[in-house]
């Protein structure tokens, strides 16, 4: 009889638990949806990076490394990460280690932290942080967020000292941490040394002291009228003002082909122009005599993303009928140049309709 009334229950019981579950069921699948993870799951499982940087590393645009007297500047521009100082963007290889370097910072967290309390005056010297050995200056949105300070490896060489620049606490970071500054910086600095030495192995008989390929804007002043040239991402060459259009973002430059052809046509043959003579120092006197205190013709060269020319050259009095008295500015000498140097540029300045 007793199991004959706990069979008669269980039905009962049965249709009790059925709904519960559903609902219970139902309030899971609702906080999935709207927070993206199981409750109480994501808190538990995942923790915040402890790592030394508290930017993303998406945040940080520049990137100062010294070590000693070397000193190599990194910037991102338009995503993408350039070597001050050299053209176009960084190398893929680089930039991804760039990358790399940034996130171990974010979320590689430090095996110990010595406190000031425990470190003495010479602490700093002893861990390889007076001076260290490389400096990384990460800066966000024009402001410095922070400064990593490297320096020797550990007894076990397994981990690096690392200071925050501004803070006395020292940490002993693993070492990948620092190895991998390491190799950006080495990276970074033999492709700035490579673009020093091709400036510095043009022969000096070159009229200008810069490859174009360093050039990534120029002005023409002429009859008193300034006009500028630069160049689209890709870069194609564009008058600055017209003859060019604005991508969908509106932000960026795009050449007209046409435009673009003529351009480097006339711009390209600074690359072999010659100073044909020396013919007198750059001094007030000579600079009257050869029609250079008034110039008839002003070019300036300027590198990608700088206000400052690399070079200013000016165009003086006709020499002879082939030929035009010119100097660099501000300490170059009178030099004579073959007429068709500057008549490139009147005709150029005719072609894109700057007048002349």
């Amino acid at each position: 009889m007793v199991e004959a009334a706990l069979t008669a229950a269980m039905p009962v019981a049965v249709r009790w638990k059925a709904p519960i579950a559903i609902i219970v069921l139902l309030a899971l699948l609702l906080a999935l949806v709207v927070s993206g993870q199981w409750p109480d799951l994501h808190n538990k499982l995942v923790s915040p990076p402890k790592g030394l940087l508290a930017n993303t590393p998406n945040e940080i645009e520049q990137i100062d490394l010294l070590s000693g007297v070397d000193s190599v500047a990194l910037r991102r521009k338009r995503g993408e990460w350039t070597i001050e100082g050299v053209d176009g963007a960084a190398p893929a290889d680089l930039a991804s280690h760039i990358d790399t370097a940034l996130k171990f910072l974010k979320v590689s967290e430090p095996s110990r932290e010595i406190a000031a309390g425990e470190l003495a005056a010479e602490s700093f010297a002893a861990f390889g942080l007076d001076p260290p050995s490389e400096v990384a200056v990460l800066e966000a949105r024009s402001a410095v967020v922070a400064t990593v300070n490297f320096g020797t490896t550990n007894p076990a060489g397994t981990s690096h000292y690392v200071r925050l620049g501004g803070a006395p606490t020292v940490y002993l970071m693993p070492r990948h941490v620092t190895e991998e500054w390491r190799l950006v910086f080495d990276m970074a600095r033999r492709q700035q040394n490579k673009a020093i030495s091709t400036i510095a192995s043009r022969s000096a008989d070159l009229l200008l002291p810069v490859s174009m390929a360093q050039v990534w804007a120029m002005e023409i002043v002429a009859n008193g009228k300034l006009t500028r040239f630069e160049r689209d991402s890709a870069g194609a060459w564009f008058k600055h003002i017209g003859q060019h259009t604005h991508t969908a973002g509106g932000a960026v430059h795009v050449a007209d082909p046409a435009q673009a052809t003529i351009i480097d046509a006339a711009f390209g043959g600074f690359d072999a122009a010659i100073a044909e003579a020396r013919v007198a120092p750059g001094d007030a006197p000579h600079l009257a005599q050869y029609g250079l205190t008034l110039p008839t013709l002003i070019v300036l060269f300027y590198a990608r993303d700088s206000s400052t020319p690399l070079v200013r050259l000016e165009f003086g009095s006709p020499a002879d009928r082939l030929d035009r008295y010119a100097r660099l500015v501000p300490d170059g000498a009178v030099v004579t140049v073959a007429e068709y140097e500057p008549r490139r540029l009147t005709e150029l300045l005719k072609a894109v309709g700057a007048g002349w």
